[in-house]
């Protein structure tokens, strides 16, 4: 196994390079990074270990210049800003810089025997397929022939339907799958940066370019970008999008010079796009150039036949996240769960479960649904009462484990003490303090008992 290792100190670096040595783990050390970005860091490696270091620290920049090799950090522990930073550039893990050379030793033998290890699979596979419904039998159909070719894909689908899910399926199958694969969310990224962020800019074009960067196009490059939420994308960004489709070229910010690329795109949206440009929302001439191949995503709704079979999928899938017991759906909740409307598609299926097989108790899990929300369907019989743990939802509203949490101690908290706040959750005293940390919902003293 060989490490690539990267740190400003060339005597820490050598020291973990004989370290290792001794337990025959090739270690390749270098004092600073390449402040473009531009060099592979995990060429001929199993293993990339960033600490301290001279060149861009730009999170997104470790992220890519990585992938798909695993990077670990070696950083102060309180240091919050490199913590947090690791995190964004997807660290396996992080380590002291100021431990010994033994210590850090140890660490990276441990990392590698992980690495070494194969990793257990969960159950049924990785991904949902589904058997029963004739229009996503269709679908995965379609997607098989769409990957082979390099044009340009439009999927569409109501939120949470699962896009993402349909684009990362036709990259895998495509030719280009051994490249990266680029999400970008064009909702998240505010107007002001989405131009740079898809082209990059050279040093100097505005204030705080202090370094070249490329763009997340440049870096899918031999690639598939998949640009999520494309009805969000400014009028002005759209512009210079439809020239790279037409023209496969890019100029970063402040650059007076193109750089051709080789791109798959692949667009995604809930949106109705020409109903958009229509009204001067979205620019038309776009329109027509991505909408080549259209992959449409039925609603869960229409999907009836997948409904039981999905969610049993998924109670496989987070028992085995979570390291629980897998159960089998009740009859009962399996009727219900097929009269209901799922208004917040596959995503809010996920969410359900997650959350009964915590809450649930029981030999079969046993599924709590709105039966006032808006998508719920009309001749749906009544619900079971929840059980006193599960507390009431908006009508329509879909929450994660960690809004569970923090509605239900919000709503509880002034009625039951510390004591049978963590009982109702079903954890311990110490983990629901932990979690009131995390999530900043201190208690005060007196109420603590």
């Amino acid at each position: 196994m060989r490490i690539r290792l990267i740190d400003s100190c060339p005597k820490l670096c050598e020291d973990i390079r004989i370290a290792m040595a001794a337990h025959h783990i090739d270690v390749v050390t270098d004092t600073q990074l390449d402040p473009e970005g531009r060099e592979w860091l995990g060429g001929e490696c199993e293993l990339v270990v960033i600490g301290d270091h001279d060149g861009d620290k730009n999170p997104e920049m470790l992220r890519r210049a990585c992938w798909p090799t695993p990077l670990a950090r070696l950083s102060n522990p309180a240091d919050t800003h490199a913590t947090l930073a690791a995190g964004r550039e997807g660290a396996l893990d992080i380590h002291d810089r100021s431990a010994s050379v033994q210590q850090v030793t140890q660490w990276l033998k441990q990392l590698c025997s992980e690495l070494a290890t194969p990793k257990a699979e969960p159950p049924r596979g990785k991904e949902f397929r589904s058997t029963s419904c004739a229009a996503m039998r269709a679908l995965q159909s379609m997607i098989l022939r769409v990957a082979q070719t390099d044009s340009t894909v439009l999927i569409t689908g109501e939120t949470g339907t699962g896009k993402e899910l349909a684009a990362r399926q036709v990259h895998a199958a495509s030719k280009r799958r051994s490249a990266p694969l680029i999400t970008v969310n064009c909702a998240a990224i505010p107007d002001t940066l989405i131009e740079s962020e898809l082209f990059g800019y050279e040093k100097g074009a505005f204030t705080g370019a202090t370094s070249n960067r490329i763009g997340l196009i440049e870096a899918a490059d031999g690639g598939t970008l998949f640009l999520d939420e494309i009805g969000e994308l400014p009028l002005a960004a759209q512009a210079r999008l439809l020239r790279f489709l037409q023209e496969g070229e890019i100029r970063q910010i402040g650059s007076v010079s193109t750089k051709r690329v080789n791109v798959r795109i692949i667009c995604a949206t809930h949106r109705d796009l020409a109903q958009l440009a229509a009204k001067n929302d979205f620019r038309q001439d776009l329109f027509y150039r991505i909408d080549v191949l259209r992959l449409d995503i039925p609603p869960l709704r229409d999907r009836a036949e997948d409904i039981t079979e999905m969610a049993q999928w998924f109670v496989e899938q987070l028992a085995f996240k979570l390291g629980i017991p897998s159960r089998p759906i009740s009859t009962q909740s399996q009727r219900l769960m097929t009269d209901y409307r799922w208004p917040g598609n596959v995503r809010e299926l996920q969410n359900v479960i997650e959350r009964a097989l915590v809450i649930s108790s029981g030999p079969n899990l046993e599924i709590d649904l709105p039966d006032d929300a808006p998508g719920a369907s009309a001749d749906a019989k009544e619900t079971p009462p929840a059980s006193e743990s599960t507390p009431p939802m908006e009508a329509g509203e879909e929450l994660s484990l960690e809004d569970y949490f923090q509605r239900f101690v919000l709503e509880h908290q002034e009625a039951m003490n510390e004591t049978e706040l963590a009982q109702k959750l079903g954890i311990s005293r110490k983990c629901l303090w932990e979690r009131r940390q995390r999530f900043g919902m201190p208690r005060s003293k007196q109420k603590s008992a």
